[in-house]
């Protein structure tokens, strides 16, 4: 199966457990990650939630809207989803990295720099939040959530971890982005968090030109499959910015005036995409 269908099947309307109450930074990620499953399972095709859940919780995904809770608002939440999509990423490099024969010789020292940024990222955003750091969660890359194999192998094909790194690099640049406004307490933090997403678009652009594709994000086109709307990219083709539309600018297309501009994802749906690569 390849990614970006299973991508295109995710739910928008994610959960984000609260990370501020009272148990332990093992706890709060386990929540993290198995509400945010268990949401996206709910929504997903038959198929593909059959294929990801295992058989003693299939039927608690059919449930899961009685666990919904509400998105990242406070500074800490913000950058405890911040550090749970670097541990993300640093982890994904790193694996890739240690992989013998998976990066061609051509593209290494580029996915290297990228993890190196990845892991610099993680320390900060550690020191940052101190105690409150959740501890790195168990991760999941296949998709498989326990099914050997799983559904992608992005240690196996060069190409599917390419498309998966663009779609982890997309969802932590607009993630950034949506967790700005509960950041506008802490300016050094902000200013932090605004330092890092820039770097992260970088990163996304780079893959994307490893992928033989634009730079930029053209309109909702996640690259491969045109007509998909899916989580990562859902929502980027959207031409209304602060009431001008922008795909009435004289002398350009259309077009042009959405890949102009970025969007926001809320914290609900980048933790809808991140924990069905969570296990723990």
């Amino acid at each position: 199966m390849n990614i970006l269908k299973f991508i295109e099947s995710f739910t928008n309307e994610g959960v984000i457990k609260s990370l501020g109450e009272k148990h332990s930074r093992r706890e709060s990620f386990t929540q993290f990650g198995n509400m945010g499953k268990m949401a996206a399972f709910a929504a997903a095709p038959l198929g593909i939630a059959a294929l990801l859940t295992p058989n003693k919780t299939r039927a608690a995904s059919a449930s899961s809207a009685a666990f919904f809770a509400a998105a990242a608002e406070t500074p800490t939440q913000a950058l405890q989803l911040a550090l749970t999509l670097e541990y993300l990423e640093d982890e994904f490099y790193q694996i890739a990295l240690d992989t013998n024969g998976l990066i061609p010789q051509a593209d290494r020292d580029i996915i290297a720099q990228i993890s190196q940024h990845e892991a610099a990222h993680v320390d900060f955003l550690r020191q940052a939040l101190g105690n409150d750091a959740p501890e790195k969660p168990t991760f999941d890359f296949t998709g498989g959530q326990g099914n050997p194999g799983g559904p992608f192998n992005p240690f196996q094909d060069y190409q599917v971890f390419l498309v998966m790194s663009q779609a982890f690099e997309d969802t932590g640049v607009r993630a950034y982005k949506g967790q700005a406004g509960n950041l506008m307490s802490k300016p050094d933090l902000l200013q932090a968090a605004l330092q890092i997403h820039s770097v992260e678009a970088r990163h996304a652009s780079q893959i994307r030109r490893l992928r033989g594709l634009k730079g930029w994000i053209p309109g909702n086109d996640e690259g491969g499959h045109p007509d998909a709307v899916n989580a990562v990219y859902a929502g980027e083709n959207v031409t209304n910015q602060a009431g001008f539309n922008t795909a009435t600018v004289p002398n350009i297309p259309a077009i042009a005036g959405s890949e102009s501009f970025d969007e926001p994802l809320t914290g609900a749906q980048a933790t809808s995409i991140a924990s069905l690569f969570i296990v723990s």
